[in-house]
This record gives structure tokens, C-alpha cells and sequence, in this order.
């Protein structure tokens, strides 16, 4: 058996080396002679964006098993181009500098015999080790690699283990296949799901889009059903709201009460009092009689609006709340228009986002718009400028610090803003600025989900969700020294380029007319 697997593997070589003759592939080449940057990599990073983010915790996991022992993990999409890589910084730093980065082709045209290439050209996993790579660039290494297939068993990617040779075991391959196996699984069942739940989606997304507190009560005055609004609204729990009468949450149970079996019609629009958790605060009140078969009243839908809304006191403690809405942000030209639907599509993922663009662009504008467009809107946006933090501070900034850690330190101690935003998002402003060693930590935090305190050794579980910017390119920091490449392909896994002014100058005469109406409106 193991003759017969050697015996398949030198023939899928053979096939790849006599492919790389006919594509005319110098075995001196070092670079990829495909590798697209800029506008070009934004637009294949928005067309793939799906792919990357179901890939993601499947990669991290691969590569966790193998951490610290120099290798790196590279999905690809089904044309060989790198879309995200992840791994150990040493070897990062090798396969950096033959330019293996995000943008550039690995199929054997461009490259030669490698395993993701070889992977896509035969369609199944392969490994190719040391001199079985066409180029001599590569023979320090071993690469795993194995096709991905979406639910209609169409190739969309590959997915790849490197390490150097000595360290590979031909488990490894064994393990990229069974990570790219749960992936085909988890795409499988997704579009399964989705084929089940859409008339679910449906109702679901027209309860969503009503922001209204939403109860049915019984004619008893027992509370059966609350929307999730209304417990943000109202400030108490599901469990302790159900346990309430309907008259000890708002005055004029017993009128709505009346109309309702004496006339069975709805009421429309009037103001009651409702004792929320905190104050007695004023709400708008319509409500809908349920009639059985029989027209018997049953139950009363009523469905209460905020007159005011009340800031949130997490919002208050920290003088800034996510604001902009993509609404608010003003543009028609088409690559702008083309930014802000790709940030739209990844509002709700898990991954983390780097906004790149000059300043002036609108950088935390997109950032505060993202977070109010994702799940997370109701929770802290939290929002940090590296580069306008003292270095001395920067870290009891992010992670806190607890009682006497340093002179001046707080007797109660203080959270960091991780803390503060957990469940939430954090915005890290100028992340260039950001000094190596609490690059190290942070990469540690994306990592592991949990900060520590300055002086203390209590590990703290937050669930953030990290949108970083730079106003400088954080490649050629990353080719300085002054930017970790680990973390930068941390951050980097959705890319936003915000266009300047002058790259979209069709959309300046909607800009002037729309700052003229706000300073004319001032004047009113």
C-alpha cells in the first residue's frame, strides 16, 4: 500500500513538472510572475470575501495544531491567488520576502509544481516535498495542499500547509484534508440551512426591521410574548418581564382593556407611561385585538414606540457612541459605491477588518457605519488612536490595569478598552503607530480571545470585534520592522481601501450641495 502511494504520488509529480515545461517555467525563477496589488487585490478580496470568511476558523485551527514549529497556512482562491496567510513569524518572514504574499498566483504557471497549484490542476490533495517543487526557490520546503469544493462540487480555492522539510509528516497532508473536508462540510450544511430557513429569514427580518417594543397579552394581564426590542427598551430581562402584569409595566391597561372587548379595534397611537427599570418615561401605544374563529377576543398585540430614545449609559461613560450609519455617508461614484456595499457585506463577520486610506477619507466614519450595520449595534463601540496615546500609556489604555500596579494607579483599578467594549467593537486608529510590544500582545488577544491586566494574572474571556486603520501603507512598515507580519496578516483578512476626494471628483458637486443644506440649515 505505502509502494502504491508513492509509486501515485511521483506520477501527479511527473504530470506537474512535464506541465511546468510546456508553461515554459524556469527553475531559477524565485517570484510568482502573476501578483496583482492595490485596486486589483481589493476587488478579488471583495469577490472571495465569502470564501475567506468561512475559511477562516478552519485555518486557524489548522494552523494552531502546528504553531510554533515554523510552518504557515495560505488559502488560495481556484485561480491560485493567495487570498490570507497565517503562521509563525520566522518563516512568514522567508516566504514574504519571495514575495508569497496575499495577491500573489501560486498555480503552476506562475510558480511551478507547488501543492496548491498542483492541488487545483489535479483536483485532489497533494504533497510535494523538497526537490519535487519545479523551482529551486521552494526545495527548503514541504507543502500540503488540498482543493476546496463548494456544495455543487465546483472548486473554489485551495487550502495549504508549508513547513521546511524536515519538519513535514505525511500526516500533514492527512490534516489539510481533514480541514478542508469540514469546510466542504460546513458549506454543505450552510446552503442547507439557508434552503431551510428562508421562509424563517423572512418573518425574521420584518420583526427586525420594526424597532418597536412588541408584547401579546392574555386578557388576564399575563405577558405570553416579548420581542427583543422591548427588553432593550424597557430594561428588564425575558424572564423578569413575563413574570409581570401588564399593568404594572405601563398606566392604562384597563382602558385599552375595555375598547378591546366592547369594540374588538385596534387603538392607535397614544401616549402612556411606562415604568421601565430605570424611570417612568413616555412611550407612543397602538394595539391590535386577536380574535379566534368564533371572533372572540383572545389576546392583545401592543406594539409601543420610543418618543425619546435614551442614551445608552455605557455611551455616556465614554463621550462617543457609533453614530454614522451608511446612510449618512454621501457618495455616487461607482468604486466608492463599490467600497461601501463590500463593507456592508462583511459588517456581520467575525473577522477582523483593516481600513487603509488617507487621511481625511473617512476611516472611523466607515468604522462607526460597519458596526452599526452588524449585530453587534446595540453593544460599545470603542474607539482608540494609537498614535494620540502616550507609548507609557497605550497599555493601560487597551488592557487596564488593576490596584497598585503603578504609582498613580487607581485603588479599584480600571478596565481596559477591550474590556469596555467586549461584545462590542473596538476601533484601533492609526494601528501603525502601535509600538511592537503591544503588537505582540494584541496578537496574543486576537489569538486567545482573553486580555490580562497590567499586575495581575487573571485571564478576562472578551468577545471584540476588531476594526483596525492605517493612513500608511502597512506593507512597507511590515518590510521596515516597525509593523509584525503575523499580526498584519491578522488584521488583514478583509481589506477596505477608502478612495481620496480626487479619485472620485464626480461626487464632489453632491458633496458641496449637501454641506451647503447643513450650513444653511444651521442658520434657521
Amino acid at each position: 500500500m505505502q509502494g502504491h502511494n508513492v509509486a501515485k504520488q511521483k506520477d501527479y509529480i511527473r504530470l506537474s513538472h512535464e506541465r511546468c515545461e510546456k508553461y515554459g517555467v524556469e527553475q531559477d525563477r524565485i517570484y510568482s510572475t502573476k501578483i496583482i496589488t492595490g485596486d486589483q487585490l481589493f476587488k478579488k478580496m471583495q469577490e472571495k470575501s465569502e470564501l475567506i470568511i468561512n475559511t477562516e476558523p478552519f485555518m486557524n485551527q489548522l494552523y494552531n495544531f502546528v504553531k510554533g514549529s515554523n510552518f504557515f497556512a495560505i488559502l488560495t482562491d481556484e485561480e491560485g491567488c493567495i487570498l490570507s496567510m497565517i503562521g509563525d513569524e520566522g518563516i512568514l518572514s522567508e516566504a514574504f520576502s519571495l514575495k508569497m504574499v496575499p495577491g500573489a498566483y501560486m498555480d503552476e504557471e506562475n510558480i511551478g509544481t507547488n501543492a496548491m497549484g498542483t492541488a487545483l490542476a489535479e483536483g485532489k490533495p497533494v504533497q510535494v516535498s523538497g526537490k519535487e517543487h519545479y523551482i529551486e526557490a521552494y526545495h527548503r520546503w514541504t507543502c500540503s495542499g488540498a482543493p476546496i469544493r463548494n456544495a455543487n462540487g465546483k472548486i473554489i480555492g485551495a487550502l495549504d500547509l508549508t513547513g521546511y522539510s524536515e519538519m513535514v509528516h505525511s500526516h500533514t497532508l492527512g490534516m489539510v484534508a481533514a480541514a478542508v473536508e469540514a469546510i466542504e462540510k460546513m458549506l454543505q450544511i450552510k446552503k442547507y440551512n439557508e434552503d431551510l430557513n428562508i421562509a424563517k429569514k423572512y418573518t425574521e427580518t420584518i420583526i427586525d426591521s420594526i424597532t418597536s417594543g412588541i408584547l401579546t397579552s392574555d386578557l388576564n394581564g399575563n405577558i405570553k410574548t416579548v420581542n427583543k426590542h422591548s427588553l432593550e427598551m424597557f430594561g428588564y430581562s425575558g424572564e423578569e418581564i413575563k413574570k409581570m402584569k401588564i399593568w404594572d409595566l405601563f398606566d392604562g391597561w384597563e382602558r385599552v382593556k375595555e375598547i378591546s372587548i366592547k369594540s374588538k379595534v385596534s387603538i392607535l397611537d397614544e401616549d402612556v407611561f411606562v415604568n421601565s427599570r430605570m424611570n417612568k418615561l413616555q412611550f407612543n401605544l397602538s394595539t391590535y385585538p386577536i380574535l379566534d374563529d368564533k371572533q372572540n377576543l383572545r389576546d392583545i398585540i401592543l406594539v409601543f414606540k420610543e418618543v425619546k430614545k435614551v442614551r445608552k449609559l455605557a455611551n455616556k461613560i465614554m463621550g462617543r457612541q457609533a453614530i454614522y450609519t451608511f446612510d449618512k455617508i454621501i457618495g455616487n461614484n461607482q468604486n466608492f459605491q463599490r467600497v461601501v456595499d463590500f463593507a456592508k457585506k462583511v459588517a456581520d463577520s467575525r473577522s477582523n477588518i483593516l481600513i487603509m486610506g488617507e487621511s481625511g477619507t473617512g476611516k472611523e466614519l466607515f468604522a462607526q457605519a460597519i458596526h452599526n450595520y452588524s449585530e453587534r449595534r446595540d453593544e460599545n463601540f470603542v474607539p482608540i488612536n494609537c498614535g494620540a496615546i502616550p507609548k507609557s500609556l497605550i497599555e493601560s489604555e487597551l488592557f487596564g490595569y488593576e490596584e497598585g500596579a503603578f504609582t498613580g494607579a487607581k485603588r479599584s483599578g480600571n478596565p481596559g478598552k477591550f474590556e469596555i467594549a467586549d461584545g462590542g467593537t473596538i476601533f484601533l486608529d492609526e494601528i501603525g503607530e502601535m509600538p511592537l510590544d503591544m503588537q505582540t500582545r494584541l496578537l496574543r488577544v486576537i489569538e486567545e480571545g482573553t486580555v490580562s491586566r497590567i499586575g495581575s494574572t487573571k485571564e478576562i474571556v472578551v468577545d471584540v470585534r476588531i476594526i483596525a486603520a492605517a493612513n500608511k501603507d502597512l506593507n512597507e512598515e511590515v518590510e521596515r520592522g516597525n509593523f509584525r507580519k503575523d499580526l498584519f496578516y491578522r488584521l488583514n483578512v478583509l481589506p477596505l481601501r477608502l478612495p481620496p476626494l480626487r479619485e472620485r471628483k464626480d461626487d464632489i458637486p453632491i458633496l458641496v450641495e449637501y454641506f451647503m443644506n447643513r450650513i444653511s440649515m444651521r442658520g434657521i
